[in-house]
């Protein structure tokens, strides 16, 4: 149930992300109203199978990798330090947005092609076959354009979420009367959820224009370029949209994870 969610949240985030700036723009309701009216109800949930294949490949690496460092690096009589998990949030960041980038592509075109006139949309069938035929048309080398964006926000939204979680919920264990249960930790997700959307709105935007672009443009370019059209506004551009689809994700995801690794230690006979 999260997943489409997600997805829907996603949609409105790129189209706000990538329309142009001008008097014409809308906002999130209107993009909603304008995407119903062209596309129907299911123009809100185009790109769920890239979205999906995005999430078994960026998020299992971030969250494997980051899982087995802190394992590695945790002693019975000691924890990393807040600089160490931010290191291997960092680390498992940049690996799952290289592991990610091609599904990253394919759910950022998929949808945006509604918002392009008929004859300049891909119309790609699912993430499978527009992977296929983005090999075949523009060279193996495309699908990983924009990975050096994706990967610096992959980073930041690993540190960020994976590193803000356990740091707010270690406070909350310390500083107050609540418990290691699913209040503590609804409440640490919910805030690392929104220290994540905020840290990684700027490269998000950066990330889904560079996707999204027909043409290839340099990255001082681009920043210059959309400076001076939009002012410094641009970096939150799709910041609702990316806390709705973001925040709920990050609260499923931490919630099962947690559930998950107190099954797994009562099944390997370790105390809680």
């Amino acid at each position: 149930m999260v997943q489409p969610v997600r997805t829907l949240a996603d949609e409105q985030k790129v189209r706000l992300q990538t329309q142009p700036h001008g008097p014409d723009r809308k906002g999130m309701g209107q993009m909603v109203l304008h995407v119903v009216k062209s596309d129907g109800m299911t123009g809100l949930y185009r790109g769920l199978s890239a979205s999906l294949l995005r999430q078994i490949t960026y998020s299992t690496t971030r969250f494997g990798v980051y899982e087995e460092l802190k394992e590695v690096f945790t002693t019975g009589v000691a924890s990393p330090s807040f600089p160490a998990l931010i290191a291997m949030a960092s680390t498992s960041g940049f690996l799952g947005g290289i592991a990610g980038n091609p599904a990253d592509i394919m759910n950022v075109r998929m949808q945006n092609d509604a918002s392009l006139p008929a004859a300049e949309r891909r119309n790609y069938k699912n993430a499978i076959e527009g992977l296929i035929r983005m090999a075949r048309e523009e060279g193996l080398g495309s699908l990983f354009r924009g990975v050096w964006p994706n990967s610096t926000r992959a980073v930041l939204m690993t540190a960020s979420q994976l590193a803000s979680y356990d740091i707010f919920k270690k406070e909350l264990l310390q500083r107050t009367s609540m418990d290691d249960n699913l209040y503590t930790h609804f409440s640490a997700s919910f805030l690392a959820g929104f220290v994540a959307t905020t840290v990684c709105s700027p490269v998000d935007v950066i990330k889904t224009r560079v996707m999204s672009a027909k043409t290839q443009e340099g990255m001082m370019t681009l920043l210059k370029r959309i400076t001076q059209q939009e002012g410094f506004g641009w970096m939150f551009k799709g910041w609702v949209p990316s806390f709705i689809r973001l925040g709920p994700h990050t609260i499923a995801t931490f919630l099962f994870l947690e559930q998950h690794k107190k099954i797994w230690r009562r099944w390997h006979g370790f105390d809680e």
